[in-house]
This record gives C-alpha cells, structure tokens and sequence, in this order.
C-alpha cells in the first residue's frame, strides 16, 4: 500500500514525530470545535519539539501529515470519511475512498512511516458483558512496534477485562507518574499496574529496549489532569444508563462507542467533551515529549530503531 507522506514529516524521517489519529477530527466533536482541537493537538506536539502526523485515508492513499485545507476537509465533511480499523485499509484502497483512522489502524500506517510514537484519547478494548465485542486496538498493539500514550482505555468498556487482554497478547503497559491503569476521564480505576516512570528519559529507554529484543506495541498510561477529571460516581452513572439505553436499542459493533459516548456527553452536560479534550492534549504533550527523548536516545546509542 502506498503512503503518501507529508513533506515536513518526510524530512524529518528519523527524528521526534508523533503520529495522531483522525477519528477525533471526523467522528468526534462538531465542526468547528473539531478543527480548533486536531490544529491545538498538533501545536502541542509542536511546543514538546517533535513534528505532528496526523493520518487519514483520502481516495484510498494514507497520508501521513495533513496540511490546512486537509485538516478541514476531515472537520467539515466527517459524515463521509468512514471509521476505519486496520483490517479495513485493503477496502479503502482498492475502492479508491475516504476514511478516518481508529487507533489501530493509524498505528499501522504511523509504523509503516516509521513512527514510533502514537498519541489518542483512550484506545479500545473489551466490552462489558458476555457479548465477546472485543476492539482490534489490542490485537494491532500486540503485532506493532509503537508506543501508544492514552488515558487507558476508554471509560465505557470492561477495564479489568481490558488490562488481562493486553498481559496475555504482550502488550507492555506502562503507566507515567501513575501505579494505576487511568479511567480515562478519571485518574484511578483501581487496577495496579505492574511497572510505572516518573519521566519520559526513562519511559524512552524502555521503549528502545523493548523493541530491541524484538517487542512490539506499547500502552503508556497517563492519567487526565486532575483539575480536569470527573467525579467517578457521576460518570459511572451515566455510563451505566447509556450501556442500558444501548442494549435497549440493540446497537453495537462500530456505532456502540460513538453512540456510547454521545449519551455520556448529553448526560454530563458536555463535561466528558471536555474532559476527553484535555486528556487528549495532555496525550499529546507527553507524546512530543517522548518522542524527542527516544530520538536522544537513539542518538545517543548512534543507530536508528526505525
């Protein structure tokens, strides 16, 4: 599959750059406030030294690294730039359409690239329930060598679940300044995590071991801000009635989290809008800020894990 890479990421090839999905942009917020957050997630990366990448399909090619009118093109027309996981890219490319990237497959195209540093919201995981709706984000972190720095996993799925899903394909989970897998939009869910670092020279370091010795993907945990996390009970509240309503009307597959979290957002009064920005931002902040720490790193070292 061809990828078609933007020139300031084209020359900057082997240095600090953090691939960034386009799901948020298309599916995710309301034109214009999507826009104003994919450019605000691209100047962060900017501010921690490192070039943004965002992906997303356009006539079946991947591009890597969006210009303006791109950029826009995805925030105004997201209605018809179709979810796409990994497993759907063949499709898009051969039917010659747009998409919107998920976390697995903006990890396939970003390691493709060359890209070893990935920043999202929350990545997907295990549904609640017996329903056996289990996200392909696991399945592609298992088989691709990239760090993923989220939130956890989104707050509507089975945490517990999740977490042993990751140790049993060998997804390396590491939390940053936190012992605890995050919630998403709140900072503690109560499950340990077996390793944590307080600062990213160290989280780079066993990145680059990890790849090494032959290791692919890589959760780094990072909690929301804590002046932007919600009450636990309030939102567990409202994620339990809108898995009811959702079950009620018998949805799921790709529609249950947008419409999962559509319901959280009426419930909440748009504070999980809100919240999911600031995780995001945060994301993306430590993102940049690994990402020039791996290429030191690299360099330090005198080869490239690219």
């Amino acid at each position: 599959m061809k990828l078609e890479i933007a020139h300031e990421v084209e020359s900057s090839r082997g240095g600090a750059i953090v691939a960034l999905e386009s799901t948020l942009v298309a599916h995710g917020l309301p034109y214009p406030d999507n826009l104003a957050v994919a450019k605000e997630l691209e100047a962060t990366i900017r501010s921690a030294g490192a070039i943004p990448a965002t992906i997303a399909v356009f006539e079946g090619v991947p591009h890597v690294g969006l210009d303006e009118k791109q950029l826009e093109q995805i925030a105004k027309d997201g209605a018809k730039f179709t979810k796409a996981g990994a497993t759907d890219l063949a499709v898009h490319a051969a039917r010659k359409t747009n998409a919107a990237t998920t976390v697995s497959a903006t990890a396939a195209i970003a390691s493709r690239a060359g890209i070893r540093v990935f920043a999202t919201g929350g990545i997907g995981g295990v549904h609640r329930g017996d329903s056996g709706d289990v996200s392909y984000d696991l399945s592609a972190m298992a088989r691709t060598p990239i760090a993923i720095v989220s939130a956890g996993a989104k707050a509507i799925l089975d945490l517990p679940r999740t977490l042993e899903r990751l140790e049993s394909l060998g997804v390396l989970v590491v939390g940053y300044n936190t012992d605890e897998l995050p919630a998403f939009y709140t900072r503690s869910s109560g499950l340990k995590l077996d390793y944590s670092v307080e600062n990213v020279k160290d989280l780079a370091e066993i990145a680059k071991e990890h790849w090494l010795i032959g290791g692919a993907g890589i959760l780094v945990a990072n909690p929301i801000p804590a002046d932007a996390a919600l009450d636990k009970k309030v939102i567990d509240q409202a994620i339990e009635a809108a898995l009811a309503e959702a079950n009620a009307e018998k949805i799921g597959g790709k529609k249950l989290t947008p419409f999962l979290l559509n319901k959280l957002a009426q419930a909440t009064g748009g504070a999980s809008v809100k919240a999911n920005r600031a995780l995001a931002v945060n994301n993306a902040k430590v993102a940049g800020e690994l990402a020039v720490a791996l290429q030191a790193s690299e360099k330090k070292v005198g080869f490239s894990l690219r």
